[in-house]
């Protein structure tokens, strides 16, 4: 495992080495297996081809995230990637881009734009897909990025936030709507759309 800190430390990487395969466990037909539960993380969701989103991936979401045939993790998080995760991401394949921004409740929150930015570069990054895109409950700061992203695709904004409440329901705050109005994706849109 190789694990890189690029020269602004906004995002860490873990990045496995090696040959792995990224296709989905065969199941044969009719064969079921009952210690195989696929048990999905806390809000996931599609986003898009090749984009999901979640809450933060425990051990027993682990087989169902296996079924995505995952190449990259986006984590929202800035607490150190849990040791049984890491060792997941490694048996996997799966990079890990750490993106470090603190989960703040009003009134004093404050999304980092930059770091929004260079998230978004990852997911627009088709190299990156399958891609998981997670935080805590899956609810502010996914729900800030995929957001963000909606208004790359040129969603209006009442679709953007729709789909912001829907997860974030009765904790959806003001700001995190605030900041996916007032961001300026300009600065994004030379980059290859993979949609």
């Amino acid at each position: 495992m190789k694990l890189e800190l690029n020269h602004d430390e906004m995002c860490r990487t873990i990045e496995v080495v090696g040959d792995v395969h990224h296709s989905p466990p065969a199941v044969a037909a009719g064969e079921e297996c009952a210690d195989d539960l696929f048990i999905p993380p806390l809000n996931f969701a599609m986003v898009d081809n090749g984009i999901f989103r979640s809450g933060f991936p425990e051990s027993n979401n682990f087989s169902f995230l296996q079924t995505l045939g995952l190449r990259s993790i986006i984590c929202l998080c800035p607490e150190p990637y849990p040791e049984a995760n890491i060792e997941f991401l490694k048996s996997n394949g799966i990079k890990l881009f750490q993106f470090g921004i603190e989960g703040h409740k009003e009134p004093f929150i404050n999304i980092p734009e930059d770091t929004i930015r260079e998230a978004l570069k990852v997911v627009l990054d088709v190299r990156n897909h399958p891609i998981l895109i997670h935080c805590k409950r899956g609810k502010h700061r996914t729900g800030c990025l995929v957001g963000c992203l909606r208004k790359l695709q040129r969603w209006c904004l009442s679709s953007v936030f729709d789909e912001y409440q829907r997860f974030a329901a009765a904790k959806a705050r003001v700001a995190d709507q605030r900041f996916m109005e007032m961001f300026d994706v300009s600065s994004l849109k030379h980059l290859p759309m993979p949609f």
